[in-house]
């Protein structure tokens, strides 16, 4: 197999998965190339297009029931998703670029993915679970709590899903509504840097790009259904001490290079 159809199937299936487990996506997708001292195709603005889209697709397709029925019947849920959107779009408009240059750091990530390991598991031990959706305060606050996203080794799903159990979601239910949120806002991120592209004059290898977004759009949806199902029956406190073990590996990694 080529290698970079090779490092782009990889890098899809990273991407579909930690997009929406609680583990930043961001984080992997920087630490990977970093590990393995990958460049080329996968390093390129139309690949992160490529790997989002696919993600887009597969909450589309899981969710498009639940956004057909929010803008025919339930126009108050429609109304808190796109208010909550509101601060990570004005954050990531204003800040992503300044944010992605200044802290890709793999300690900065290492901190980020550690503290809110930690965070994650307080809120489990709080959680009441005693509310099936989300009110509008509820969506205000995992809103801001999505624009802490930005950074790499938050997780978009794990803040907000956190942030909905502090506001005594259910599990379950603080993954829909993360989901739900999520989908303008890889949306917007698509179809602003595809305009970029739009632009460009570069050439690309479509294939290696074509592979990813495949993988990246198989691989997010099954990652939707079983954490939909897992969450169901068990915490999220695997995914915390996932957390802590990634970070650790990579401070061993950057001292081990440094």
């Amino acid at each position: 197999m080529d290698s970079e159809i090779f490092r782009s199937m990889i890098l899809g299936i990273l991407q579909g998965f930690t997009e929406f487990f609680p583990v930043s996506s961001t984080a992997h997708l920087i630490l990977f190339p970093w590990f393995f001292n990958w460049t080329g195709e996968v390093n390129t603005l139309m690949f992160d297009v490529a790997l989002h889209a696919g993600t887009l697709l597969a909450l589309l397709i899981c969710f498009y029931r639940d956004w057909i029925d929010m803008i025919v019947r339930d126009r108050k849920m429609l109304g808190i998703i796109l208010v909550a959107t509101i601060p990570a779009g004005l954050v990531g408009g204003l800040f992503q670029h300044a944010v992605e240059n200044a802290l890709r750091s793999p300690l900065i990530i290492v901190f980020s993915t550690t503290a809110f390991g930690i965070l994650l598991l307080i809120a489990e031990r709080y959680n009441k679970m005693n509310k099936d959706t989300a009110s509008m305060a509820d969506g205000i606050f995992i809103g801001l709590a999505q624009a802490i996203a930005l950074i790499p080794g938050v997780s978009r799903s794990g803040i907000t899903i956190t942030a909905g159990m502090f506001r005594n979601l259910g599990r379950a239910g603080a993954a829909k509504f993360s989901f739900l949120l999520s989908t303008p806002i890889i949306a917007g991120a698509v179809l602003l840097e595809g305009r970029k592209l739009l632009r460009g004059t570069e050439s690309y290898h479509l294939d290696a790009i074509a592979v990813g977004f495949l993988a990246a759009f198989f691989s997010g949806l099954f990652a939707i259904k079983f954490l939909m199902s897992f969450l169901k029956k068990h915490p999220l406190n695997i995914f915390a001490y996932y957390r802590f073990v990634l970070g650790a590996v990579i401070l061993v990694m950057w001292i081990s290079r440094g």
